[in-house]
Order: structure tokens, then C-alpha cells, then sequence
């Protein structure tokens, strides 16, 4: 097999995971699976972020919310502990599924591990590393463009300053300014602007 081949497999079996989503989500009038919606999103915004992108990052990107609907919040209390704990459960879920597809597809153990440890997070970001502040980037971004404007009504502005603001400060500067240039609406564009003014570009 090809590396291109067994990449395009790999691409294949993750959105067909992801195509089962009960979830959905409406874009240009059409309903479609919720993650693997966002999965294309997060791949458009990795190469644009990062046109020299690995195939590791460009594998993590695809697969970084697989069959996410498996694990409901509803399944954890109420709380910022319990959500947290939450999270680190689904990305253990979300690495274990990614390292079973891409060994059935034939990539090596580095790779595998890579693209697992991505996508579990591991603590890559805080270490600094460069694809996983892409990731996070990608993520912030699609974030924007989906659920920034329900937010709009269903939020206060300090709620709003206090959402925005946990991921504007873990943007780089490259997200930041792809933010900025986001096509949202003219209400979405003015307190997105209005609220990230105040932080500090770090």
C-alpha cells in the first residue's frame, strides 16, 4: 500500500465513524453530521494555519473529536471538576479509536503514537508544542465560526468576555488573526472584537 493510499484510508474510516453522529449540524441549509462537520473544518483550518502540515497533524486534525456523542456530559455531574474529568475521558476515547484505525490502515508504531498522544492532548500544548497549538488553533476557530453566534442570546456579556476569553488566551497569534478574519455575522464581528480588544496578545 502507498503512503498516499493508506492516508486516504485512514481519512475514509474516520469520517465514516464520524458519519454516524445523531447529531447535526446545519451549513448552507443542510443538515450533516455534526463531527464529522466539524472534522472537515478542523482539516480546512489545519492547512490553512499550517500549509507545510504533517501527516500526523493532518490525521489528529480529522480524528481529534471521533464519535465524541459516545460520552454525553449528561454522564458526568454537574461542575468544573467533573467536567474536566469528562474531558480527559473522551480524549482517551478519541486516541484509543484514532491508534485502532490508523494500525488497521498499516501505520507505524511512531505514527500512531504521535497522532494518539495529539489527540489526547498529552500536555503537548503546555510543552509548547508547534501542531498542538495548531490544533488548538483549529479548534478556537471552528469554535467561532459554529457557536459563537448561539451564544450571543444565550449568554451575558461577562459570560460572554469569560467564554471568549479562555480560548483567545490559548490562541497563538497566527489564530488570533485568522480569527479576525472570520466571515461571521456583523453582530458576531462587533463583540467578538469588542470582548478580545481587552486581552492581551500574548
Amino acid at each position: 500500500m502507498t503512503g498516499a493510499q493508506r492516508f486516504d484510508d485512514a481519512i475514509a474510516a474516520i469520517d465514516a465513524a464520524n458519519a454516524e453522529d445523531p447529531f447535526t449540524l446545519e451549513i448552507g441549509g443542510e443538515a450533516r453530521p455534526k463531527e464529522r462537520t466539524h472534522a472537515e473544518m478542523m482539516t480546512r483550518w489545519v492547512g490553512e494555519l499550517d500549509p507545510q502540515a504533517s501527516e500526523e497533524l493532518r490525521l489528529a486534525a480529522r480524528a481529534h473529536h471521533i464519535r465524541r456523542w459516545m460520552i454525553p456530559r449528561s454522564t458526568f455531574p454537574a461542575g468544573r471538576s467533573a467536567y474536566l474529568r469528562w474531558r480527559r475521558a473522551l480524549h482517551s476515547v478519541h486516541a484509543e479509536l484514532t491508534a485502532a484505525i490508523l494500525e488497521d490502515c498499516g501505520y507505524p508504531r511512531r505514527s500512531v503514537e504521535r497522532v494518539a498522544a495529539l489527540v489526547a492532548k498529552a500536555d503537548l500544548l503546555q510543552a509548547g508544542d508547534p501542531d498542538a497549538q495548531t490544533l488548538e488553533d483549529a479548534l478556537s476557530l471552528v469554535f467561532f465560526d459554529t457557536q459563537l453566534e448561539p451564544l450571543l442570546d444565550d449568554l451575558d456579556d461577562r459570560q460572554l468576555r469569560r467564554a471568549l476569553g479562555r480560548t483567545w488566551r490559548k490562541m497563538s497569534a497566527n489564530g488570533r488573526a485568522a480569527a479576525r478574519g472570520l466571515d461571521l455575522s456583523e453582530r458576531a464581528i462587533e463583540t467578538l472584537t469588542r470582548l478580545v480588544d481587552g486581552f492581551a496578545d500574548e
